[in-house]
């Protein structure tokens, strides 16, 4: 028997975060902000000065994608790389000017896309679904 698309947890999941993402290009592209650049600008805002592989773990993603997002986030004029002084084998990822003048308005635009996410969730709804996605993701991590 065929799977009903409704009925698959994946398509389903894989459909909002594609429309999630086009939402956010929307909203962001103005500002030299793509989708695959807002989780570390949001990292950095959280705690410039971060390396890499910090950036990985805290985001879920592999070094080579990483190392290609921040090569054009660097190309984008979103981050500079310093070396680290206590180990000149790393480097530090820092936002730059430019994305410190951005921060408010990427994240209040970021927000809308999330608020309208939600839209027409109650309270209670929204926390039982970040809950039981808090579950799931446990479910999968390795």
């Amino acid at each position: 028997m065929a799977i009903r698309r409704i009925d698959s947890l994946g398509y389903q999941i894989g459909l909002l975060g594609r429309l999630y993402d086009r939402r956010l290009q929307a909203v962001l592209g103005n500002f030299g902000v793509a989708p695959g650049q807002f989780a570390p600008l949001v990292m950095l805002f959280e705690q410039d000065g971060l390396t890499q592989a910090e950036l990985c773990r805290r985001i879920n993603v592999e070094q080579p994608t990483m190392a290609n997002t921040l090569q054009r986030m660097e190309r984008d004029g979103l981050i500079r790389r310093k070396s680290d002084p206590a180990d000149k084998r790393r480097a530090l990822v820092y936002l730059t000017a430019h994305a410190r003048e951005i921060q408010a308005k990427v994240m209040e635009r970021a927000r809308a896309v999330s608020n309208q996410t939600v839209e027409g969730l109650t309270v209670a709804d929204q926390d039982d679904m970040f809950r039981l996605v808090a579950r799931m993701v446990d479910n999968l991590k390795d």
